[in-house]
Protein backbone atom coordinates (compact mmCIF):
# COMPACT_ATOMS: atom_id res chain seq x y z
CA UNK A 1 0.00 0.00 0.00
CA UNK A 2 1.03 3.33 -0.96
CA UNK A 3 2.39 5.42 2.08
CA UNK A 4 0.85 8.83 2.13
CA UNK A 5 1.18 11.96 4.15
CA UNK A 6 -0.68 12.82 7.01
CA UNK A 7 -0.47 16.55 6.23
CA UNK A 8 -0.49 16.66 2.55
CA UNK A 9 0.21 20.68 2.76
CA UNK A 10 3.77 20.17 3.89
CA UNK A 11 6.58 18.56 1.91
CA UNK A 12 10.34 17.96 3.39
CA UNK A 13 12.49 17.31 0.31
CA UNK A 14 16.10 16.64 0.47
CA UNK A 15 18.58 17.46 -2.75
CA UNK A 16 21.09 15.01 -2.35
CA UNK A 17 24.17 17.25 -4.36
CA UNK A 18 27.16 14.35 -3.89
CA UNK A 19 30.01 13.13 -5.82
CA UNK A 20 29.04 10.21 -7.83
CA UNK A 21 32.28 7.85 -9.66
CA UNK A 22 31.41 6.99 -13.38
CA UNK A 23 30.68 2.98 -13.87
CA UNK A 24 31.25 2.61 -9.84
CA UNK A 25 27.71 1.33 -9.43
CA UNK A 26 28.19 -0.39 -6.22
CA UNK A 27 29.85 2.42 -4.68
CA UNK A 28 27.56 5.23 -6.01
CA UNK A 29 24.60 2.74 -4.77
CA UNK A 30 26.21 2.89 -1.35
CA UNK A 31 26.57 6.72 -1.59
CA UNK A 32 22.84 7.22 -2.42
CA UNK A 33 21.89 5.13 0.53
CA UNK A 34 23.88 6.99 3.33
CA UNK A 35 22.35 9.87 1.91
CA UNK A 36 19.28 8.56 2.04
CA UNK A 37 19.82 7.61 5.78
CA UNK A 38 21.20 11.29 6.30
CA UNK A 39 17.59 12.71 5.66
CA UNK A 40 15.82 10.07 7.10
CA UNK A 41 17.39 11.31 10.27
CA UNK A 42 15.82 14.66 9.13
CA UNK A 43 12.53 13.53 8.61
CA UNK A 44 12.64 13.81 4.86
CA UNK A 45 9.97 13.05 3.08
CA UNK A 46 11.82 12.20 -0.07
CA UNK A 47 15.75 13.09 -1.52
CA UNK A 48 16.03 14.24 -5.30
CA UNK A 49 19.27 12.85 -6.94
CA UNK A 50 20.98 13.91 -9.36
CA UNK A 51 21.05 12.75 -13.13
CA UNK A 52 22.05 9.62 -14.07
CA UNK A 53 23.23 9.66 -10.18
CA UNK A 54 23.66 5.00 -10.55
CA UNK A 55 26.00 4.88 -13.48
CA UNK A 56 27.59 8.38 -12.46
CA UNK A 57 27.79 11.18 -15.15
CA UNK A 58 28.20 10.88 -18.44
CA UNK A 59 28.27 7.67 -19.01
CA UNK A 60 28.95 7.74 -22.63
CA UNK A 61 29.74 4.25 -24.23
CA UNK A 62 29.63 2.32 -21.16
CA UNK A 63 25.46 2.69 -21.36
CA UNK A 64 26.46 0.41 -24.78
CA UNK A 65 27.09 -3.04 -22.68
CA UNK A 66 24.19 -4.67 -21.47
CA UNK A 67 25.95 -6.11 -18.97
CA UNK A 68 26.40 -2.46 -17.06
CA UNK A 69 22.69 -1.57 -17.52
CA UNK A 70 21.49 -4.48 -16.01
CA UNK A 71 23.88 -3.76 -12.98
CA UNK A 72 22.34 -0.06 -13.23
CA UNK A 73 18.92 -1.21 -12.86
CA UNK A 74 19.61 -3.49 -10.27
CA UNK A 75 20.98 -0.87 -7.89
CA UNK A 76 17.55 1.23 -8.79
CA UNK A 77 15.62 -2.07 -7.72
CA UNK A 78 17.83 -2.30 -4.46
CA UNK A 79 17.42 1.07 -3.50
CA UNK A 80 13.33 1.12 -4.24
CA UNK A 81 13.19 -2.17 -1.81
CA UNK A 82 14.97 0.49 0.71
CA UNK A 83 11.80 2.75 1.03
CA UNK A 84 9.73 -0.45 2.49
CA UNK A 85 10.76 0.61 5.79
CA UNK A 86 8.55 4.04 5.30
CA UNK A 87 11.77 6.43 5.35
CA UNK A 88 12.07 9.27 2.56
CA UNK A 89 11.23 7.91 -0.81
CA UNK A 90 13.87 8.49 -3.72
CA UNK A 91 14.07 10.42 -7.49
CA UNK A 92 17.13 8.40 -8.65
CA UNK A 93 18.83 8.74 -12.17
CA UNK A 94 20.36 5.65 -14.24
CA UNK A 95 20.11 4.43 -17.69
CA UNK A 96 17.86 2.09 -18.67
CA UNK A 97 17.01 0.38 -21.77
CA UNK A 98 13.08 0.42 -22.81
CA UNK A 99 11.70 -1.06 -25.87
CA UNK A 100 12.74 1.75 -28.30
CA UNK A 101 16.16 1.94 -27.03
CA UNK A 102 18.43 3.09 -24.29
CA UNK A 103 17.20 6.02 -22.04
CA UNK A 104 18.29 8.59 -19.85
CA UNK A 105 16.19 7.79 -17.04
CA UNK A 106 14.88 8.46 -13.58
CA UNK A 107 12.67 6.35 -11.06
CA UNK A 108 10.55 7.48 -8.82
CA UNK A 109 11.05 5.34 -5.54
CA UNK A 110 8.50 4.46 -2.40
CA UNK A 111 6.96 1.65 -0.73
CA UNK A 112 9.32 -0.78 -1.25
CA UNK A 113 9.11 -0.45 -5.58
CA UNK A 114 9.65 1.64 -8.32
CA UNK A 115 6.54 3.87 -8.83
CA UNK A 116 7.14 5.97 -11.89
CA UNK A 117 9.56 6.33 -14.56
CA UNK A 118 10.40 9.25 -16.47
CA UNK A 119 12.99 9.34 -19.77
CA UNK A 120 14.80 12.40 -20.70
CA UNK A 121 13.31 13.83 -23.84
CA UNK A 122 15.37 17.08 -24.87
CA UNK A 123 18.90 15.16 -25.33
CA UNK A 124 22.18 17.58 -26.09
CA UNK A 125 24.48 17.32 -28.37
CA UNK A 126 26.51 20.22 -28.97
CA UNK A 127 29.66 21.58 -26.69
CA UNK A 128 30.68 18.68 -24.25
CA UNK A 129 26.97 16.91 -24.75
CA UNK A 130 26.38 14.19 -27.20
CA UNK A 131 23.63 12.16 -25.46
CA UNK A 132 22.04 11.54 -29.31
CA UNK A 133 24.62 9.31 -29.99
CA UNK A 134 23.79 6.71 -27.18
CA UNK A 135 20.32 7.72 -25.95
CA UNK A 136 16.66 7.91 -27.54
CA UNK A 137 13.96 10.32 -26.47
CA UNK A 138 11.74 9.74 -24.17
CA UNK A 139 7.70 10.41 -24.51
CA UNK A 140 6.05 13.52 -23.09
CA UNK A 141 6.14 12.90 -19.51
CA UNK A 142 2.66 13.54 -17.13
CA UNK A 143 3.71 14.44 -12.90
CA UNK A 144 3.99 11.43 -10.63
CA UNK A 145 1.68 11.09 -7.63
CA UNK A 146 4.17 10.98 -4.92
CA UNK A 147 2.31 10.75 -1.27
CA UNK A 148 -0.70 12.79 -2.77
CA UNK A 149 1.35 15.75 -4.02
CA UNK A 150 1.79 15.71 -8.37
CA UNK A 151 5.80 15.70 -8.98
CA UNK A 152 6.81 16.96 -12.43
CA UNK A 153 10.05 16.38 -12.95
CA UNK A 154 12.20 17.19 -15.96
CA UNK A 155 15.91 15.72 -16.61
CA UNK A 156 18.35 18.26 -17.11
CA UNK A 157 18.18 19.67 -20.87
CA UNK A 158 14.19 18.98 -20.63
CA UNK A 159 14.05 22.69 -18.63
CA UNK A 160 16.60 24.56 -21.46
CA UNK A 161 15.07 23.70 -24.19
CA UNK A 162 12.31 24.89 -26.30
CA UNK A 163 9.95 21.79 -26.53
CA UNK A 164 7.68 22.99 -23.40
CA UNK A 165 8.19 20.18 -21.34
CA UNK A 166 7.94 22.38 -18.36
CA UNK A 167 4.44 24.04 -19.92
CA UNK A 168 2.94 20.38 -20.37
CA UNK A 169 3.46 18.95 -17.14
CA UNK A 170 2.44 22.23 -15.09
CA UNK A 171 -0.83 21.99 -18.16
CA UNK A 172 -1.41 18.32 -16.55
CA UNK A 173 -1.38 18.98 -12.92
CA UNK A 174 1.81 19.20 -11.77
CA UNK A 175 2.53 21.21 -8.38
CA UNK A 176 6.29 21.30 -7.92
CA UNK A 177 8.68 20.73 -10.47
CA UNK A 178 12.01 18.72 -9.54
CA UNK A 179 15.09 18.76 -12.33
CA UNK A 180 17.81 16.40 -11.90
CA UNK A 181 20.92 17.95 -13.37
CA UNK A 182 24.41 17.14 -14.58
CA UNK A 183 25.38 20.53 -15.71
CA UNK A 184 29.37 21.39 -16.12
CA UNK A 185 30.77 24.58 -14.40
CA UNK A 186 32.32 27.10 -16.99
CA UNK A 187 33.03 30.35 -15.40
CA UNK A 188 29.41 32.25 -14.68
CA UNK A 189 27.38 28.91 -15.43
CA UNK A 190 25.63 29.78 -12.11
CA UNK A 191 23.93 33.21 -13.43
CA UNK A 192 22.95 31.24 -16.30
CA UNK A 193 21.33 28.28 -14.73
CA UNK A 194 19.19 30.56 -13.13
CA UNK A 195 17.71 32.46 -15.22
CA UNK A 196 17.08 29.07 -17.13
CA UNK A 197 14.67 28.20 -14.12
CA UNK A 198 13.20 31.84 -13.65
CA UNK A 199 12.28 31.48 -17.78
CA UNK A 200 10.14 27.86 -16.65
CA UNK A 201 8.92 29.23 -13.82
CA UNK A 202 7.18 32.56 -15.15
CA UNK A 203 5.90 30.31 -18.08
CA UNK A 204 4.60 27.61 -15.76
CA UNK A 205 4.17 29.27 -12.58
CA UNK A 206 5.37 26.42 -10.70
CA UNK A 207 8.22 26.37 -8.24
CA UNK A 208 11.00 24.62 -9.51
CA UNK A 209 14.11 22.32 -7.45
CA UNK A 210 17.77 22.61 -9.67
CA UNK A 211 19.73 19.41 -8.00
CA UNK A 212 23.05 19.47 -9.65
CA UNK A 213 25.78 17.28 -9.38
CA UNK A 214 29.53 18.06 -8.10
CA UNK A 215 32.53 16.26 -8.68
CA UNK A 216 35.27 16.21 -11.43
CA UNK A 217 35.01 13.47 -14.36
CA UNK A 218 37.91 13.39 -17.02
CA UNK A 219 37.87 17.38 -18.00
CA UNK A 220 34.63 18.07 -16.54
CA UNK A 221 33.78 19.37 -13.27
CA UNK A 222 30.37 19.57 -12.06
CA UNK A 223 30.05 22.15 -9.25
CA UNK A 224 26.73 21.53 -7.69
CA UNK A 225 25.29 24.92 -6.39
CA UNK A 226 21.80 23.40 -6.07
CA UNK A 227 18.94 26.26 -5.88
CA UNK A 228 15.11 26.43 -6.29
CA UNK A 229 13.06 29.47 -7.36
CA UNK A 230 9.56 29.40 -5.90
CA UNK A 231 6.60 30.53 -8.13
CA UNK A 232 6.81 34.15 -7.43
CA UNK A 233 10.35 34.60 -8.80
CA UNK A 234 12.14 34.51 -5.63
CA UNK A 235 15.41 32.58 -4.92
CA UNK A 236 13.97 29.86 -2.30
CA UNK A 237 17.48 28.24 -1.35
CA UNK A 238 20.94 28.44 -2.52
CA UNK A 239 23.49 25.38 -1.90
CA UNK A 240 27.05 25.84 -1.87
CA UNK A 241 29.71 25.49 -4.74
CA UNK A 242 32.56 22.56 -5.24
CA UNK A 243 30.89 21.39 -1.92
CA UNK A 244 29.51 18.24 -1.34
CA UNK A 245 26.05 18.39 0.75
CA UNK A 246 22.60 16.77 1.68
CA UNK A 247 20.13 19.66 2.27
CA UNK A 248 16.88 19.34 3.50
CA UNK A 249 14.30 21.47 2.63
CA UNK A 250 10.84 22.66 3.46
CA UNK A 251 7.88 23.12 1.57
CA UNK A 252 4.43 24.45 2.43
CA UNK A 253 0.91 24.47 0.30
CA UNK A 254 -0.64 27.79 0.97
CA UNK A 255 -3.53 29.59 -1.64
CA UNK A 256 -1.13 30.08 -4.27
CA UNK A 257 0.38 26.90 -4.38
CA UNK A 258 3.56 25.44 -2.95
CA UNK A 259 6.61 27.82 -1.56
CA UNK A 260 10.12 27.00 0.33
CA UNK A 261 9.64 27.54 3.96
CA UNK A 262 13.55 26.86 4.75
CA UNK A 263 16.38 26.30 3.01
CA UNK A 264 20.38 27.65 3.08
CA UNK A 265 21.49 30.66 1.27
CA UNK A 266 25.21 29.85 0.64
CA UNK A 267 27.26 32.28 -1.36
CA UNK A 268 28.46 31.59 -4.52
CA UNK A 269 32.11 32.38 -5.51
CA UNK A 270 33.02 34.29 -8.35
CA UNK A 271 35.20 34.93 -11.34
CA UNK A 272 38.99 33.54 -10.37
CA UNK A 273 37.68 32.05 -6.82
CA UNK A 274 35.64 29.52 -8.52
CA UNK A 275 38.09 28.93 -10.89
CA UNK A 276 40.90 28.15 -9.02
CA UNK A 277 38.45 25.60 -6.80
CA UNK A 278 37.21 24.28 -9.95
CA UNK A 279 40.97 23.65 -10.84
CA UNK A 280 41.61 21.69 -7.34
CA UNK A 281 38.48 19.85 -7.70
CA UNK A 282 38.70 18.67 -10.90
CA UNK A 283 42.42 17.69 -10.76
CA UNK A 284 41.33 16.03 -7.01
CA UNK A 285 39.27 13.73 -8.40
CA UNK A 286 40.69 13.00 -11.59
CA UNK A 287 43.89 12.20 -9.22
CA UNK A 288 41.69 10.39 -6.62
CA UNK A 289 38.94 8.41 -8.63
CA UNK A 290 41.68 7.08 -11.05
CA UNK A 291 43.56 5.87 -8.13
CA UNK A 292 47.12 7.44 -8.35
CA UNK A 293 48.80 7.63 -5.01
CA UNK A 294 50.90 11.32 -5.92
CA UNK A 295 51.94 13.02 -8.39
CA UNK A 296 55.30 14.39 -9.51
CA UNK A 297 55.72 17.58 -11.74
CA UNK A 298 58.70 19.77 -13.42
CA UNK A 299 58.99 23.14 -11.14
CA UNK A 300 60.68 25.80 -13.33
CA UNK A 301 60.46 29.00 -11.43
CA UNK A 302 58.04 29.77 -14.07
CA UNK A 303 54.10 30.65 -13.25
CA UNK A 304 52.38 28.32 -14.55
CA UNK A 305 54.26 25.32 -13.03
CA UNK A 306 53.91 26.82 -9.80
CA UNK A 307 50.32 27.37 -10.10
CA UNK A 308 49.96 23.83 -11.09
CA UNK A 309 51.96 22.80 -8.25
CA UNK A 310 49.82 24.67 -5.54
CA UNK A 311 46.46 23.78 -6.96
CA UNK A 312 48.06 20.14 -6.62
CA UNK A 313 49.11 20.63 -2.96
CA UNK A 314 45.39 22.01 -2.70
CA UNK A 315 44.01 18.80 -3.83
CA UNK A 316 46.10 16.43 -2.30
CA UNK A 317 48.39 17.44 0.50
CA UNK A 318 51.99 18.34 0.27
CA UNK A 319 53.23 14.75 1.20
CA UNK A 320 51.32 13.43 -2.43
CA UNK A 321 52.79 16.16 -4.38
CA UNK A 322 56.95 15.66 -5.74
CA UNK A 323 58.35 19.00 -7.27
CA UNK A 324 61.41 18.34 -9.57
CA UNK A 325 63.62 21.28 -10.80
CA UNK A 326 65.32 20.33 -14.10
CA UNK A 327 68.00 22.84 -14.68
CA UNK A 328 70.23 23.19 -18.03
CA UNK A 329 72.75 26.14 -18.93
CA UNK A 330 70.21 28.93 -19.58
CA UNK A 331 68.17 28.05 -16.35
CA UNK A 332 68.53 31.55 -14.59
CA UNK A 333 69.87 32.11 -10.81
CA UNK A 334 66.90 33.62 -10.25
CA UNK A 335 64.69 30.56 -11.45
CA UNK A 336 66.27 27.92 -9.10
CA UNK A 337 65.87 30.53 -6.09
CA UNK A 338 62.08 31.47 -7.21
CA UNK A 339 61.05 27.53 -7.93
CA UNK A 340 62.78 26.47 -4.20
CA UNK A 341 60.78 29.10 -2.68
CA UNK A 342 57.49 27.98 -3.90
CA UNK A 343 58.17 24.46 -3.15
CA UNK A 344 59.02 25.40 0.13
CA UNK A 345 56.24 27.54 0.98
CA UNK A 346 53.80 24.86 -0.45
CA UNK A 347 55.69 21.99 1.68
CA UNK A 348 56.39 19.24 -0.94
CA UNK A 349 59.34 17.45 -1.59
CA UNK A 350 62.07 19.13 -3.82
CA UNK A 351 64.44 17.57 -5.97
CA UNK A 352 66.87 18.82 -8.38
CA UNK A 353 68.12 16.97 -11.38
CA UNK A 354 70.44 18.63 -13.65
CA UNK A 355 69.47 17.59 -17.59
CA UNK A 356 73.39 18.96 -19.07
CA UNK A 357 74.62 14.95 -19.52
CA UNK A 358 71.55 13.72 -21.40
CA UNK A 359 71.33 16.64 -23.66
CA UNK A 360 74.77 17.28 -24.38
CA UNK A 361 74.36 13.10 -25.07
CA UNK A 362 71.91 13.40 -27.41
CA UNK A 363 73.84 16.18 -29.11
CA UNK A 364 76.78 14.01 -29.31
CA UNK A 365 74.78 10.98 -30.70
CA UNK A 366 73.15 13.84 -33.51
CA UNK A 367 76.24 15.62 -34.14
CA UNK A 368 77.45 13.56 -37.29
CA UNK A 369 73.71 13.82 -38.85
CA UNK A 370 73.02 17.70 -37.91
CA UNK A 371 76.75 18.73 -38.88
CA UNK A 372 76.41 21.30 -41.03
CA UNK A 373 73.58 23.18 -39.96
CA UNK A 374 72.53 25.91 -37.59
CA UNK A 375 71.52 25.64 -33.70
CA UNK A 376 67.74 26.41 -32.84
CA UNK A 377 64.13 25.26 -32.22
CA UNK A 378 65.01 21.73 -32.35
CA UNK A 379 68.37 21.95 -29.76
CA UNK A 380 65.20 23.79 -27.59
CA UNK A 381 63.19 21.17 -27.78
CA UNK A 382 65.66 18.30 -26.99
CA UNK A 383 65.53 20.49 -23.83
CA UNK A 384 62.13 19.83 -23.20
CA UNK A 385 62.52 16.52 -24.45
CA UNK A 386 64.72 15.46 -21.93
CA UNK A 387 62.96 17.28 -18.87
CA UNK A 388 59.74 15.32 -19.87
CA UNK A 389 61.64 12.09 -20.36
CA UNK A 390 63.01 12.37 -16.95
CA UNK A 391 59.60 13.12 -15.28
CA UNK A 392 58.28 10.19 -16.59
CA UNK A 393 60.83 7.74 -15.64
CA UNK A 394 60.08 8.93 -12.22
CA UNK A 395 56.39 8.55 -12.97
CA UNK A 396 57.40 5.17 -13.81
CA UNK A 397 59.74 4.03 -11.18
CA UNK A 398 57.46 5.22 -8.04
CA UNK A 399 54.01 5.49 -9.85
CA UNK A 400 53.27 9.01 -9.54
CA UNK A 401 51.46 11.02 -12.18
CA UNK A 402 52.78 13.60 -14.20
CA UNK A 403 51.42 16.50 -13.87
CA UNK A 404 51.66 18.67 -17.23
CA UNK A 405 51.48 22.59 -17.01
CA UNK A 406 50.98 24.63 -20.01
CA UNK A 407 48.30 26.96 -20.19
CA UNK A 408 45.46 27.73 -22.90
CA UNK A 409 47.69 30.51 -24.52
CA UNK A 410 50.50 28.06 -25.12
CA UNK A 411 47.97 25.04 -26.10
CA UNK A 412 46.23 27.57 -28.62
CA UNK A 413 49.46 28.62 -30.52
CA UNK A 414 51.45 25.59 -30.11
CA UNK A 415 53.94 27.05 -27.82
CA UNK A 416 54.62 23.68 -26.54
CA UNK A 417 56.88 20.78 -27.21
CA UNK A 418 55.13 17.72 -28.25
CA UNK A 419 56.41 14.83 -26.01
CA UNK A 420 58.54 17.15 -23.47
CA UNK A 421 56.92 19.63 -21.69
CA UNK A 422 53.05 18.24 -22.66
CA UNK A 423 54.08 15.03 -21.33
CA UNK A 424 51.76 13.93 -18.51
CA UNK A 425 48.44 12.09 -17.18
CA UNK A 426 46.39 15.67 -16.59
CA UNK A 427 46.76 19.78 -16.39
CA UNK A 428 44.58 20.93 -14.06
CA UNK A 429 45.15 25.02 -16.33
CA UNK A 430 44.84 23.76 -19.32
CA UNK A 431 41.68 26.09 -19.87
CA UNK A 432 43.29 28.93 -18.43
CA UNK A 433 44.85 31.86 -20.56
CA UNK A 434 48.25 32.97 -18.87
CA UNK A 435 46.83 36.17 -17.76
CA UNK A 436 44.20 33.98 -15.72
CA UNK A 437 46.66 32.36 -14.40
CA UNK A 438 48.70 35.24 -13.20
CA UNK A 439 45.18 36.17 -12.22
CA UNK A 440 44.29 33.06 -9.96
CA UNK A 441 48.01 33.02 -8.78
CA UNK A 442 46.99 36.48 -7.10
CA UNK A 443 44.30 35.19 -5.90
CA UNK A 444 45.25 32.25 -4.47
CA UNK A 445 48.51 34.12 -2.54
CA UNK A 446 45.57 36.29 -0.92
CA UNK A 447 43.01 33.77 0.07
CA UNK A 448 43.04 29.93 1.45
CA UNK A 449 40.18 28.38 -0.33
CA UNK A 450 37.71 25.73 1.54
CA UNK A 451 38.30 22.05 1.85
CA UNK A 452 42.10 22.43 0.62
CA UNK A 453 44.93 20.61 2.05
CA UNK A 454 47.54 23.51 1.19
CA UNK A 455 48.83 26.24 3.90
CA UNK A 456 47.96 29.47 3.83
CA UNK A 457 49.73 32.76 2.91
CA UNK A 458 51.65 33.71 0.10
CA UNK A 459 52.28 30.05 -1.49
CA UNK A 460 53.82 31.75 -4.92
CA UNK A 461 56.48 33.27 -4.23
CA UNK A 462 56.11 37.79 -5.96
CA UNK A 463 59.26 37.31 -8.12
CA UNK A 464 57.54 34.73 -10.44
CA UNK A 465 54.45 36.59 -11.06
CA UNK A 466 56.17 40.10 -11.90
CA UNK A 467 59.15 38.75 -13.63
CA UNK A 468 58.80 38.25 -17.23
CA UNK A 469 57.91 34.52 -18.47
CA UNK A 470 60.33 32.49 -20.35
CA UNK A 471 60.89 29.14 -21.57
CA UNK A 472 64.90 29.63 -20.44
CA UNK A 473 65.61 27.40 -23.80
CA UNK A 474 68.18 29.57 -25.53
CA UNK A 475 70.18 32.60 -23.70
CA UNK A 476 67.87 36.00 -22.70
CA UNK A 477 65.35 34.24 -23.96
CA UNK A 478 61.44 35.76 -22.97
CA UNK A 479 58.31 34.54 -24.42
CA UNK A 480 57.72 38.00 -26.34
CA UNK A 481 60.02 37.02 -28.40
CA UNK A 482 57.77 34.87 -29.75
CA UNK A 483 54.53 35.72 -28.91
CA UNK A 484 52.93 39.11 -28.70
CA UNK A 485 52.11 40.48 -25.21
CA UNK A 486 49.82 38.03 -23.41
CA UNK A 487 47.22 40.38 -22.87
CA UNK A 488 47.01 41.13 -26.06
CA UNK A 489 47.33 37.39 -27.27
CA UNK A 490 44.87 36.28 -24.76
CA UNK A 491 42.05 38.50 -26.00
CA UNK A 492 42.88 37.82 -30.14
CA UNK A 493 42.55 33.84 -28.62
CA UNK A 494 39.50 34.30 -26.83
CA UNK A 495 37.91 36.04 -30.28
CA UNK A 496 39.16 32.98 -31.93
CA UNK A 497 38.42 30.06 -30.24
CA UNK A 498 35.33 31.34 -27.82
CA UNK A 499 33.34 33.64 -30.07
CA UNK A 500 34.47 32.31 -33.69
CA UNK A 501 35.14 36.12 -34.61
CA UNK A 502 36.42 37.03 -38.10
CA UNK A 503 39.57 38.72 -38.41
CA UNK A 504 38.02 41.88 -39.71
CA UNK A 505 35.85 41.78 -36.75
CA UNK A 506 38.80 40.89 -34.17
CA UNK A 507 41.21 44.14 -36.13
CA UNK A 508 38.28 46.29 -35.18
CA UNK A 509 39.32 45.77 -31.76
CA UNK A 510 42.22 47.35 -32.03
CA UNK A 511 44.99 44.44 -32.89
CA UNK A 512 47.31 44.62 -35.85
CA UNK A 513 45.81 42.70 -38.93
CA UNK A 514 49.19 40.86 -39.50
CA UNK A 515 49.27 39.64 -35.91
CA UNK A 516 45.76 38.63 -35.69
CA UNK A 517 46.43 36.52 -39.00
CA UNK A 518 49.83 34.87 -37.62
CA UNK A 519 47.51 33.50 -34.66
CA UNK A 520 45.15 32.57 -36.62
CA UNK A 521 47.22 30.47 -38.54
CA UNK A 522 49.22 28.95 -35.22
CA UNK A 523 46.12 28.06 -33.97
CA UNK A 524 45.11 25.54 -36.55
CA UNK A 525 48.74 24.44 -37.21
CA UNK A 526 48.72 23.72 -33.49
CA UNK A 527 45.70 21.30 -33.65
CA UNK A 528 47.74 18.23 -34.24
CA UNK A 529 49.71 18.74 -30.85
CA UNK A 530 46.13 19.43 -28.97
CA UNK A 531 44.63 16.32 -30.02
CA UNK A 532 47.86 14.51 -28.41
CA UNK A 533 47.57 16.59 -25.19
CA UNK A 534 46.74 15.65 -21.59
CA UNK A 535 42.88 15.70 -20.43
CA UNK A 536 42.06 18.72 -18.37
CA UNK A 537 39.42 21.36 -15.99
CA UNK A 538 37.60 22.39 -18.60
CA UNK A 539 36.96 26.64 -17.18
CA UNK A 540 35.43 28.51 -20.52
CA UNK A 541 32.91 27.74 -22.51
CA UNK A 542 34.66 26.51 -25.31
CA UNK A 543 37.82 23.81 -24.10
CA UNK A 544 39.58 22.32 -26.29
CA UNK A 545 38.62 18.86 -26.66
CA UNK A 546 34.98 18.58 -25.61
CA UNK A 547 34.09 21.56 -27.11
CA UNK A 548 36.21 23.00 -29.98
CA UNK A 549 36.17 20.05 -32.75
CA UNK A 550 38.40 21.56 -35.43
CA UNK A 551 40.28 19.04 -38.29
CA UNK A 552 43.89 18.85 -37.93
CA UNK A 553 43.88 18.67 -41.59
CA UNK A 554 42.88 21.85 -42.40
CA UNK A 555 43.92 24.91 -44.73
CA UNK A 556 41.15 27.40 -44.31
CA UNK A 557 42.71 30.58 -43.14
CA UNK A 558 40.53 33.95 -42.51
CA UNK A 559 41.66 36.44 -45.06
CA UNK A 560 39.06 39.73 -44.46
Amino acid sequence: MTQEKTDSRTLRIAIAQINPTVGDVTQNLAKAREARAEAAREKADIVLFTELFISGYPPEDLVLKPSFLTACLKAVEDLAADTADGGPGMVVGFPRLGDQGRHNSIAVLNDGRIIAIRDKIDLPNYGEFDEKRVFVAGEMPGPVNFRGVRLGIPICEDIWGELGICETLAESGAEILLSPNGSPYYRGKVDVRHQVVLKQVIETGLPMIYANQVGGQDELVFDGASFAFNADRTLAFQMSQFETAITVTDWRKGEDGWRCTRGPMARIPEKEEADYRACVLGFRDYVNKNGFKSVVLGLSGGIDSAVCAAIAVDALGEERVRCVMLPYRYTSEESLKDAANCAKALGTRYDIVPISDPVEGFLSSLSELFEGTEEGITEENLQSRTRGTILMAISNKFGAMVVTTGNKSEMSVGYATLYGDMNGGFNPIKDLYKMQVYAIADWRNKHLPPNVLGPTGMVIPQNIISKAPSAELRPNQTDQDSLPPYPALDDILECLVEQEMSVEDIVARGHDIATVHRIEHLLYLAEYKRRQSAPGVKITKKNFGRDRRYPITNRYRDRS
